[in-house]
This record gives structure tokens, sequence and C-alpha cells, in this order.
């Protein structure tokens, strides 16, 4: 029996699944570790707390598996986007904390670069828009704001990763310094049609090229593990971005295909094929994966806020004990009760595009009850996903039929509900929720000989499928009262 172990760095915690071949998940260990929110809109992790909780869920599963390292037949990896961590070439100690992609701090830098007229380039190439969800404005401060650092930057003393490549640096002894073209393709420094870092981006942004790492496909042999923690000669396969793990852990490996993640934010992606298609709507074009010379380009939307809402009311209102039982609380009244809750709290991401927006309820009368705040939250991710399908359709022409979902909260069947009624899709959920850790798997298992694409298809189950069932006419007013609260809390934090 061969084993393909998959680490899936998260924004909140790092996991690891080991899978038979036959793609069946055998066992599992998670940790969580600390978010640090120094500022307002500022989000930080501590990349050795990172690195420390992910070596130690790995040695943990792999005792859960009741196996040895050298069972292990390959490693894919996937990770949490853009977060930017830089290091010590000499010592492989970060100079900073990571930046965390939910982080705000380069709003106004992004503003200035689009005033002096940035834009346009930045999106021809990137198929980005100039955000501070990106890497680039990340490290660009990180240079300017950590003393001396941009002196030895110049020296090529200091190495540029998003997670993914900070942890192939750990598992490796900082033998590799790589990345692959997922989560390259979400710096802003990437050219997404010739495949490389981009001099003209790089002199945008005041970066070095001596930062970055090397550019590899996302499902190839990169080298082997040599950390003895968690043991040496474990080749590494496969590497790509937690949402592009996603997609293809969900199998949609056909043109108009699209999931939805919901996790701590809710992500949507739609594979496009060959074809990188240019969003007039504001979305993000990106690169899917690559595997061998086969590039899959993808249209994409993010929602910064998903399932951290639930959060939010669970650990700030201290609304409910556990995230679970959100479910319960809003199905106990009939409706939102006029409640509508724009959760802007890192401000708005697709289509929307607005760093200034703020968290905003809308509707409070005497009635109003914690359900009715619940049951807002929860219908707030539907309405922020249905927005990006909206964009999809538009884009791609047809509407989209089916949407396959996954992530912590698609277990939450009042929320799969609400989402096929108001979108009008077929809602699938798979017998696997873990689909960023198995599209790792995937990936990997498909770089050592494992499987091929047509042999995973036949593996895809379906648990559960939501229709549509409400008037659309009902549909229409909620939609209605959902656009005008969101009008409402635009460009609040000007």
């Amino acid at each position: 029996m061969r084993y393909i172990l998959a680490i899936d760095q998260g924004t909140s915690s790092s996991r690891c699944v080991v899978y038979d071949q036959q793609a069946n998940p055998v066992a599992m260990a998670q940790q969580t570790f600390t978010q640090h929110f120094p500022y307002p809109g500022w989000v930080e992790h501590d990349a050795e707390e990172i690195w420390a909780s992910q070596s130690c869920v790995f040695k943990q599963v792999i005792q859960n598996a009741k196996l040895k390292p050298e069972h292990i037949a390959a490693i894919g990896i996937t990770n949490q986007r853009e977060t930017t961590v830089i290091w010590e070439r000499s010592t492989g100690k970060p100079i900073y904390n990571a930046i965390g992609w939910q982080d705000r701090r380069t709003a106004d830098d992004c503003i200035r670069l689009k005033q002096a007229g940035a834009e346009a380039m930045v999106r021809a190439k990137t198929g980005l828009l100039l955000d501070a969800y990106f890497s680039a404005t990340k490290i660009s401060w990180l240079l300017d704001h950590v003393e001396g650092a941009r002196e030895q930057a110049e020296r090529g003393e200091l190495a540029f990763g998003t997670i993914d490549s900070w942890l192939v640096w750990k598992l490796t002894d900082g033998e590799l310094h790589i990345t692959d073209v997922t989560n390259a393709a979400r710096t802003l420094l990437f050219n997404i049609d010739t495949m490389q870092w981009d001099d003209d981006l790089l002199a945008l942004f005041n970066i070095p090229a001596s930062l970055l790492p090397i550019v590899k496909s996302s499902s190839e042999i990169y080298g082997q593990t040599r950390n003895q923690v968690i043991g040496a000669g474990i080749p590494i396969a496969a590497i790509a971005g937690d949402q592009h793990a996603g997609l293809f852990g969900q199998l949609c490996i056909n043109a108009g295909m699209a999931k939805c993640t919901y996790g701590t934010g809710s992500f949507l992606m739609m594979n496009t094929g060959s074809q990188r298609v240019a969003s007039t709507n504001g979305l993000l074009t990106t690169v899917a994966w690559q595997i061998g010379d086969q590039i899959h380009y993808a249209l994409e939307g993010g929602v910064f806020v998903g399932g951290a809402v639930i959060q939010w009311l669970r650990d700030g209102l201290q609304l409910f004990e556990q995230a679970s039982d959100s479910e319960q609380l809003a199905g106990s009244v009939a409706d939102n009760g006029g409640i509508y809750f724009v959760p802007a709290l890192t401000g708005l991401g697709a289509p929307h595009w607005d760093p200034q927006a703020r968290g905003a309820i809308f509707g409070i009368t005497r009635g109003t009850t914690s359900a009715h705040f619940t049951r807002a939250a929860l219908e707030s991710i539907c309405f922020q996903v249905d927005d990006i399908l909206q964009m999809f359709s538009a884009e791609s022409g047809s509407p989209i039929t089916q949407l396959r979902i996954d992530g912590g909260a698609a277990v939450n069947n009042m929320l799969a509900q609400f989402q096929a009624d108001i979108s009008a899709v077929e809602v699938v959920r798979p017998t696997n929720l873990e689909t960023t850790a198995l599209g790792a798997a995937y990936l990997a298992g498909i770089a050592i000989g494992l499987w091929t694409i047509d042999e995973l298809n036949d593996k895809w189950r379906i648990d559960r499928s939501f229709h549509g069932a409400m008037p659309s006419q009902e549909v229409k007013l909620l939609k209605q009262h959902w656009l005008k609260a969101v009008t409402r809390a635009k460009n609040w934090a000007e």
C-alpha cells in the first residue's frame, strides 16, 4: 500500500491528512495557531509557529495512521495564499511576522498606485487587481519598515515566500526555495501569459528579483524532505494554493465547472480551461493549475469574511459556544426578521473591491434577537457568494447551473439550501468535504504515477444535492435589501 500525505496549511490552523492509494482518507491531525491583530486592519501570523504546528501534526497524523515516514510515497502541499513571509537565507529566521492575506495595512499604497495609473498594466499582466490582498505591497512594506531589510534584500541575503515556499524551505532544511504557478500568480509579480516573474512589476513595487523563489508546476517531484524531525527522503510532489487545490479536489476539471469553499472566507472558482478570460466585472483571472505542460486558467471571486462572521458572533459577541450551534439558533426563527448583515470586517472583496467598507447590521428593531443576528450572518455568506456567481454567469455568457461546495460551513444544511434558493443553482456537497487537502493529494499522486485524472473522476461521490425552492419574488426582494445594505456599508472608513 502506498500513501499520500497532504499538508493543508490554512489561515487559522495547520492540518495533515493521509490518503491510501484509493484516495480514501485514513487519518487526520489538526492544530490551531495564534492570530495576531496588532492594529485595526492588520493581520499577522508567527511563521515559526506555523511551522511548529505543521510539523507537529505531520508527526501526529503518521502516528494516527499507524505508519512510518517511509510508508509515505509523496507529500502534496496546499496553503493559504498571498500571506507573505521574508526570512534570512543564512539562518532561516523570519525578519518579521508573516503578513496575512486579510491584512489591509497597504490599502493606501494600492490607492496611490491606482491614482498613478498602474492598475491597467497590473491587470493585463497578472489578471489581478491592485489590492492589499495580494503579496507585492506586503513585501514592499516589510522591506521599507523592518530595519535593514531593504539593504539585506539588495545583497541577496533574504528570501520571500508565500506559505508554501516557507514550508518547503523548512521541509528541505533550506535546500529548496520554490513555489508553484498558482501561488506565484497571487503575488502581483507573476505574468500569467509568459509564466515568469515580470521585470516591469518588480520595478513597480521596488522588489529585488533575488528575493523570489523558483516557479514550478503544480504536480511534479521537486525534491525530498531533509528535515530529521519529520523524516528525510519523502518526495515533495505537489504544491497548489488552497482554492486551486479545492477546485482540483472537487474535480472541476472541465471549463464551466465551479466550486465554492466556505472557510474563513468564501472563495469561488470557475475553470475556464486553456483560455484566459479577462473579467470586466471585478473578478480575478488566475492560473487554476499546471500539470506537465498543460495550464488551466480560472475566474475567481473572493469573499473576505465568510465563516469568520460566525466565529465573530461566537467569540466577539458570544452568542453561542460552538460554531456548529449557529445552524440551530438561526433555524429557531422563521426568517431574518428584516435584518441584513454586511460582514465587511476587513473590507469587501469581489465584485465590490472596497477596502474602506466596514461591517454593518441594518434593520434592527425591538423584536430583533440573537437568532435573527445569526440567521442574517449565515445569509450574508450566501448573498456574497451569489454576487460572484452572477458575475461568473455574466463573464462566461451562460448561467452557472451547478456549484460544488466544500469547507467547514458546507455541513450547514440551512446555508446550503439558502444558497440554492437565492442563486437558482444545484448546490452539490460531496462525501469528502476536505477537498483542499484532497486536491493536494490528487496532484501529488498524479506526479508519482499513482493515478490518472480519469481514475480520480470515477472516485468523486455526492453526499447531498440542494435545489432552489424559494419563490422568485421572495428571492428578488431579499436581494434588493441585501444590495441596499451593501451600498450603505461601502466607503465607511474614508
